[in-house]
């Protein structure tokens, strides 16, 4: 019976998988873990750079994510997903600002905007080495550029989640553009191959 249990979560679609989980089967439980512990684990990821922090957060997440899965309302293909993501970016903030100070900015009204005419073409570069550059950035100029580019939150909305001004808020997302458009400049002088792949088209 057990193993009948498992293959039948396994194939069943994420509306009965929610509604098995709410009702306390450790099947579908641990069935919602499998499908999505990966994609949130590489949110995370965006956020805690310590593997040991991530970890704590992913499992922090699951157990939030566990205890409020009867608030949730499925609306739509998608909507699991874009729920459990929201929980694991607010467990990511808390973790981050019970160890990070997000130092507040002034507004960077004298300096010119992030010159992103002249950054080679993102579909040029590999997806994980992107990731990559985004993680190096210092923790605030990090954070907000993932509110606002992967969570499209506002400069308000990520004032009051990290505590910050406005104003700050822009002046960070505008260094951590700077800081991965030179990053992504590196990259294609050290990648020739890119080139060759462009000449080849």
């Amino acid at each position: 019976p057990r193993q009948t249990m498992m293959t039948r979560t396994e194939n069943i679609d994420e509306t009965e998988l929610v509604q098995l989980v709410r009702a306390g089967n450790s099947a579908a439980m641990k069935e919602l873990y499998v499908r999505y512990s990966g994609c949130l684990a590489a949110t995370c990821s965006r956020y805690i750079t310590d593997r040991e922090q991530m970890r704590d957060v992913l499992h922090d997440s699951f157990v939030k994510i566990f205890s409020a899965v009867a608030k949730f309302e499925y609306r739509g293909k998608g909507s699991l997903r874009a729920w459990m993501t929201r929980i694991t970016v607010n467990e990511s903030l808390k973790s981050l600002k019970r160890r990070e100070r997000f130092e507040p900015l002034p507004a960077d009204r004298d300096l010119p905007d992030a010159d992103d005419g002249d950054a080679p073409p993102l579909a040029d570069i590999p997806q994980s080495v992107i990731h990559r550059m985004i993680r190096t950035l210092p923790t605030g100029y990090r954070t907000v550029f993932n509110l606002y580019v992967f969570e499209e939150r506002s400069h308000r909305e990520i004032a009051e989640m990290l505590g910050i001004a406005e104003s700050s808020s822009a002046s960070q997302l505008h260094r951590a553009k700077n800081m991965l458009i030179k990053r992504i400049r590196e990259y294609e002088r050290t990648n020739p191959r890119r080139y060759e792949r462009q000449m080849a088209e």
